[in-house]
């Protein structure tokens, strides 16, 4: 049963993010905590942990912040410290908030804790799967970012510099190429054996999506 802690951090975020409309949304941040509850049944971490980094992962995202990656961390501390939260608790939410982002293959792992592990393999799998694809289109079109080009190659490889900078200037790329620059590598990147079982029906169904897709864009189906 969640405290009333996370009852009340549920309340606020749902408050905040209902009129966002980039894939970042309640309903995303939501489904996070779901799975998030999830995982953390079946790898035995602690609750309150989990719930509270799953529902505060969002609460200013980078992406929307001009890459600043600190902003985040600071709102979660400042939320938490106001509402009495013990100062352990504050500092293990704040830390996973901080490092939960993916940016850019290149860039190593460093989620230190299994709290930390389940909410980001909860948060990654919403990038796979029927919903990943059409958050993925959804982001793309609130930055005006064109959806596919076949002279603009995706890079696969990117820097932790590179990565943030394809994402908030979406100047020369693609949607397209958004999947294969994050969504096709996801499903390597997760920690955890329950998120690894649920991301490969996931995976395989981005990869038949390209496949469709780009049969179409060719006039080939």
């Amino acid at each position: 049963m969640s405290t009333a802690l996370v009852e009340k951090t549920a309340q606020m975020v749902q408050e905040k993010f209902k009129n966002e409309s980039t894939g970042h949304d309640w309903e995303h941040i939501r489904r996070v905590w779901i799975m998030a509850q999830r995982i953390c049944r079946k790898e035995k971490a602690d609750f309150e942990t989990v719930e509270l980094a799953a529902l505060l992962h969002d609460i200013s995202d980078w992406k929307e912040n001009y890459g600043n990656s600190t902003t985040g961390a600071d709102e979660a501390r400042r939320w938490l410290v106001q509402n009495n939260a013990n100062p352990i608790l504050v500092e293990h939410v704040s830390q996973i908030v901080s490092k939960i982002s993916f940016k850019g293959s290149q860039k190593p792992e460093d989620m230190p804790t299994l709290e930390g592990k389940i909410t980001q393999d909860a948060d990654r799998l919403e990038s796979l799967g029927a919903i990943g694809i059409i958050r993925a289109i959804s982001f793309g079109a609130s930055k005006n970012r064109i959806l596919y080009d076949p002279a603009i190659p995706p890079k696969s490889h990117l820097t932790n510099e590179g990565y943030v900078q394809r994402t908030i200037n979406p100047k020369d790329d693609t949607t397209i190429n958004h999947f294969y620059e994050k969504l096709l590598l996801v499903k390597d990147r997760l920690h955890t054996h329950t998120a690894k079982k649920i991301a490969q029906h996931r995976h395989e169904y981005i990869e038949q999506f390209l496949e469709e897709f780009l049969s179409e864009w060719e006039g080939k189906k």
